[in-house]
């Protein structure tokens, strides 16, 4: 039995390195790429190290206008849109997750049913549109600002807090209000920086809604601005005017420089990652 084990495990880890090379190396070949000359970029293939470095392609997106713009507006949404998700999944969730909420079941099966069924993109860009959002960063925030999916984990992982500590407080004679935010949500920190990951890379990465709601170039986030820099070098490539840089090598530069602040956030949070989703989605 252990030399079967001892197989297992071994078969086990080469598979989960060969995944991780398999999804590791885009990132790592768009990086390659992005420090890669003109020519040598324009061969393609498959990128191991940079050829023929140089920094021509960051050099050019560093000097877009628009592109520190971009990064304040994307970082803005993001934050703001973070904190929003947060508090209102975990201000819905909470009373949710007591049996006695009067109405409780109904507020669940209406919760399940916005999973199951949405309002559609021409009705949400009209209610968007009606509510004045239009060309504003707002606009990425509000209709998005709660998720059933996260609402139904942080519920799960409320269940599982000791009923015995909000018996006590009540018997103290602090109030609803001073137990959620003493105690609920102090204990619900993985949940809550589970939930708030993955808010914060859709936000960051939020392509469609950036695309309908937003007009002037000012309030152009990152994935806009990318889609703007790939079709201005495709200009530049076709009327002869693109020197020093290929277009597959300033779309790759402009890549990393758009994902860096989530790699860069996302090891100080994996550990609240993985233990919010093993609790509040496999507990009940």
């Amino acid at each position: 039995m252990r030399g079967r084990a001892s197989v297992f495990s071994t078969v086990n880890g080469l598979l989960f390195m060969v995944t991780a090379i398999v999804m590791l190396y885009p990132m790592w070949h768009e990086l390659c790429l992005s420090f890669s000359s003109m020519e040598e970029a324009m061969r393609g293939g498959i990128f191991y190290l940079p050829r023929g470095f140089t920094a021509a392609a960051y050099d050019r997106v560093v000097h877009s206008k628009y592109l520190w713009l971009a990064y304040q507006n994307s970082i803005f949404i993001t934050v703001a849109g973070t904190v929003v998700s947060v508090f209102l999944t975990s201000t819905t969730a909470y009373p949710l997750s007591k049996q006695d909420l009067p109405g409780r079941k109904g507020w669940l099966v209406y919760l399940l049913f916005t999973i199951l069924f949405s309002g559609g993109i021409i009705p949400t860009y009209l209610l968007v549109k009606s509510l004045g959002l239009i060309n504003s960063l707002w606009s990425l925030i509000v209709p998005t600002a709660i998720s059933a999916f996260n609402v139904i984990v942080m519920l799960s992982f409320f269940r599982t807090l000791p009923a015995e500590l909000e018996d006590s407080a009540m018997m103290d004679g602090a109030n609803v209000l001073r137990i959620f935010f003493s105690i609920a949500l102090p204990l619900s920190k993985p949940v809550l920086a589970t939930v708030a990951l993955w808010e914060a890379v859709g936000l960051w990465n939020n392509y469609l809604y950036a695309l309908f709601y937003l007009n002037d170039k000012s309030k152009y986030v990152l994935p806009i601005l990318l889609k703007d820099i790939i079709r201005g070098q495709e200009l530049a490539q076709t009327t002869g005017e693109l020197t020093g840089s290929s277009t597959e090598s300033v779309i790759a530069a402009t890549i990393v420089l758009a994902v860096l602040p989530i790699v860069c956030v996302y090891p100080f949070l994996q550990k609240y990652f993985v233990k919010g989703t093993l609790i509040g989605s496999v507990k009940s």
